[in-house]
């Protein structure tokens, strides 16, 4: 049974590796809306309210151990294809051979980061909670860094089957959304890649709250790697093939919290001492007379200098706490240079919106400050191209989060697509009746800005993109007609923002509502039929 359990491990965090990276990389939308594949994350679960699937995973943990860790997790399956290719890459070079070896557990470390990154969360205060969720830093991956990739080889290989006759692939626009989000994402797959390269699953058991939060329910699992002490021979197979660096062959245990089942210790004892089952030792019993309390032969003294190891630890979470807040505290003050970098040039009206607008079905900016952990799977899936990752928009605790501009578009008076696809309850869905009905803006006409007003001209084009007729035209002077606009109808689609002509700055944008509100039912004006006897002349 032990020889099947590595394969069937590797087997199911495969595919779910792949489904996961073709969901967040997929721009046609072939998965649909409904693929389960991130709805049955932890993180995003607690955020939904799906206590019953959290209540699901609990269980296996302390039935199974931190199988979630290493076969659901896609940050946990990439750290392990990136060690596979230093194992591959350190191949045949006898000195540089790639073992692990037994470590301490750097408990203090990886316990403040789980409860400082509660203690913010349950505030309010979600910054921390979005950078270090490993599902939501593994969509900003895929998005921001291997998205692009992707699109680009989708449009070398349309240029070639277009070039022998077939049309089965198009030319997509490769763009980027976000220069904070995509050097937000680099830095975080690089320190992830650089820790699995050098020690595997460091970044599990040190700085991810979810491999955190499993450790504490691992410590009681029924089904764990055990020890036969009488077999083991410490030869340290077992310790050298530990990418969690969980095995003490010396001490003959294995640190259950820190262990992900990855099964590699099975195959390579060769003595067959690691087994991953029940406690099935049986104690020996002693008389009273003859008992004696010994030290086991592996107890750990600390030295006077590993003690101080507590405030290094502390030291290195304030200073990692630091480096993160700071760089962002000093974008708020230079908001217009990151946008002069992250935007396309032109007609930047959002430099000038005074409430951002969040996406329909967020319901509230608090709601999505709460709920949202910026995994970008919205931003990746949107026909329109609406939405793009928040700067400060929102403050420095939403981050990454999406806001919508229309500088590409506008969104589709139909589309109900971000909703179905939020896994964490941020942006929660809705029907299109509804979404006819949700006011996420109002527009706003600046007439100084209009073309009507400046050049003396007819225009309209705010009021023929408007679906809802919030923007009619009306008489001006001289036989030309300018916008009027009704805000108790308008739903802040974006249509006449995006269609405004006017330069530098558009004669009609849309201002955000802070909590989304119902917007009235508009009745389509129809132009009388004129009924014409005989020729009309």
């Amino acid at each position: 049974m032990k020889n099947l359990l590595k394969p069937l491990r590797v087997i199911i965090s495969v595919v779910l590796f792949v489904a996961i990276s073709f969901y967040f990389l997929d721009f046609a939308n072939i998965t649909g809306p409904h693929f389960w594949v991130g709805k049955v994350q932890l993180l995003p679960a607690l955020l939904a309210g799906s206590f019953t699937l959290v209540g699901i995973w609990i269980v296996l943990t302390l039935i199974f151990g931190r199988i979630y860790c290493s076969t659901i997790c896609p940050i946990g399956t990439l750290q392990d294809v990136i060690n596979r290719i230093s194992v591959w890459f350190n191949k045949g070079k006898k000195r540089r051979r790639k073992h692990f070896s037994y470590s301490r557990p750097k408990n203090i470390l990886r316990y403040i980061v789980l409860a400082f990154t509660a203690a913010t969360s349950l505030f309010g205060f979600q910054l921390f909670l979005l950078l270090l969720d490993p599902y939501s830093a593994f969509g900003r991956i895929m998005v921001n860094l291997f998205k692009p990739i992707y699109m680009f080889g989708n449009n070398v290989l349309a240029g070639m089957l277009t070039g022998m006759g077939s049309y089965t692939l198009y030319q997509v626009d490769i763009v980027l959304q976000s220069l904070l989000a995509f050097c937000i994402a680099l830095i975080t797959f690089g320190v992830i890649a650089l820790m699995s390269w050098k020690n595997g699953r460091t970044w599990c058991n040190t700085i991810c709250p979810v491999g955190a939060f499993l450790s504490l329910l691992s410590r009681f699992s029924l089904l764990r790697i055990r020890v036969d002490r009488e077999k083991c021979n410490r030869c340290g197979s077992c310790a050298h093939s530990c990418k969690a660096s969980c095995i003490s062959s010396v001490a003959k245990k294995v640190d259950v919290s820190r262990c992900v089942d990855c099964f590699n210790c099975l195959e390579k004892c060769p003595r067959g001492a690691l087994y991953y089952g029940f406690h099935l030792e049986k104690k020996k019993k002693h008389s009273l007379g003859s008992l004696k309390v010994t030290p086991p032969k592996s107890s750990y003294i600390p030295t006077k200098d590993e003690l101080t190891d507590q405030g290094k630890r502390q030291f290195l979470v304030t200073a990692f706490t630091t480096a993160v807040a700071i760089p962002t505290l000093l974008a708020q003050d230079k908001k217009k240079a990151w946008n002069a970098l992250s935007q396309p040039a032109g007609s930047r009206i959002d430099d000038h919106r005074k409430v951002p607008i969040t996406p329909p079905g967020s319901e509230s900016r608090a709601n999505l400050l709460a709920h949202c952990t910026a995994c970008h799977l919205c931003v990746s899936k949107c026909p329109s191209h609406v939405l793009k990752p928040a700067l400060m928009e929102y403050g420095l605790a939403g981050i990454m989060q999406p806001t919508v501009s229309f500088e590409k578009g506008f969104c589709n008076f139909d589309c109900t697509l971000c909703g179905e696809l939020c896994p964490t309850g941020a942006i929660r869905p809705l029907t299109v009746e509804r979404k006819h009905l949700t006011q996420t803006g109002k527009v706003v006409f600046v007439e100084e800005n209009c073309i009507v007003y400046k050049k003396g001209t007819n225009c309209g084009a705010c009021s023929e993109h408007c679906p809802t007729q919030a923007i009619a035209m009306v008489p001006y002077k001289d036989g030309l007609t300018i916008p009027k606009v009704d805000t108790n109808i308008c739903v802040g689609c974006g249509g006449c923002e995006y269609v405004c002509p006017s330069k530098p700055f558009r004669a009609v944008h849309v201002e955000g509502n802070v909590v989304h509100r119902a917007a009235k039912p508009f009745v389509e004006r129809r132009e009388k039929a004129v009924k014409v006897d005989e020729f009309g002349f």
